[in-house]
């Protein structure tokens, strides 16, 4: 229990600093922008690439995991859509619910992997992020195309997806690793220090980030997506990661993924496709806040 609380501890902390910097106005509200958008477009893709690159990925566990990861995702994006007429929802606000359920806090889940487990737990945690993120990203954008008034061609889909730097990142790192080629040193050093920025950063943006006075306008949808996202998708992932027999490192970073809160990122694609954008702002806030009790509690008991 110590040893949870001690690693969670910087992790929160720097979500901490974040929000007060950012409501203090230090170092100034220039600042936030594109210190995101260096995380996102840079620091976090050469950490992805980094470490996926030297990963071992052929071996039967990794795939196992894949699978794994796969059928959860897709398990919850299926009740989610199930979900839909017994919450009575919009459709902007039942893209936003969607998104809240099923979407990760990238930084927040390395951090933490990286805290708890090391470099071996980096590994398997870009093997997940890997699996992850392309198919969150094509399940959010089809809740958008299926539930919206607005018209997507495949194209405009394939395009959102191609576009996703973390998406080429992960492509990028396994086939580096599949092939055989690896990184030279002269690149993997300098990506491996640019990777280190990625999760200090990129804590310290999620935290400038929060909005409380968007939590006043919540309500079911936020509700149904903190319970989905915090306690159903790790408890699920646990049992099936247990009955699939994963080794226990393994099954820590899986939990971990799956309790961690929603993606900041989810933000900007419901203000982008037409989502309720005020709806994500407070599930993400609420899911950021509530992690710092539930993550904890639940790394303990499983």
């Amino acid at each position: 229990m110590q040893l949870i609380v001690t690693a969670l501890w910087p992790v929160f902390a720097l979500l901490l600093l974040g929000y007060l910097a950012r409501r203090s106005g230090f170092p100034g509200d220039g600042f936030w922008v594109p210190a995101e958008r260096a995380t996102y477009y840079v620091l976090f893709p050469a950490l992805l690439v980094e470490r996926l690159a030297s990963a071992g990925l052929a071996g039967g566990e990794s795939f196992r995991l894949a699978l794994l990861v796969s059928g959860v995702l897709a398990l919850a994006a299926l009740f989610c859509a199930l979900c839909k007429p017994l919450l009575r929802l919009a459709a902007p606000a039942f893209t936003s619910f969607f998104q809240g359920s099923i979407r990760f806090n990238t930084y927040v889940a390395l951090a933490i992997t990286a805290a708890l487990h090391g470099s071996e737990g980096i590994v398997t945690a870009a093997v997940i992020t890997a699996v992850m993120i392309p198919q969150l990203n094509l399940y959010s954008v089809l809740a958008f195309a299926f539930t919206s008034e607005q018209t997507f061609s495949l194209r405009q889909l394939l395009m959102t997806l191609l576009r996703n730097p973390l998406i080429m990142a992960c492509l990028l790192g396994i086939v580096l690793s599949l092939s055989g080629i690896g990184l030279p040193w002269v690149l993997a050093s300098v990506l491996e220090l640019l990777g280190r920025m990625a999760l200090p950063l990129g804590l310290l943006a999620v935290g400038a980030g929060l909005n409380l006075r968007a939590l006043r306008s919540a309500g079911r949808a936020l509700v149904a997506s903190t319970l989905i996202k915090l306690f159903l998708l790790p408890l699920l992932a646990f049992g099936l990661a247990r009955f699939c027999g994963l080794d226990v490192l393994t099954t820590d970073v899986l939990v971990i993924f799956m309790a961690v809160p929603t993606a900041t990122s989810a933000y900007v694609l419901a203000r982008q496709m037409g989502g309720d954008a005020d709806l994500m702002a407070a599930i993400i806030t609420a899911q950021t806040l509530l992690s710092m009790l539930t993550l904890p509690v639940l790394l303990i008991m499983l």
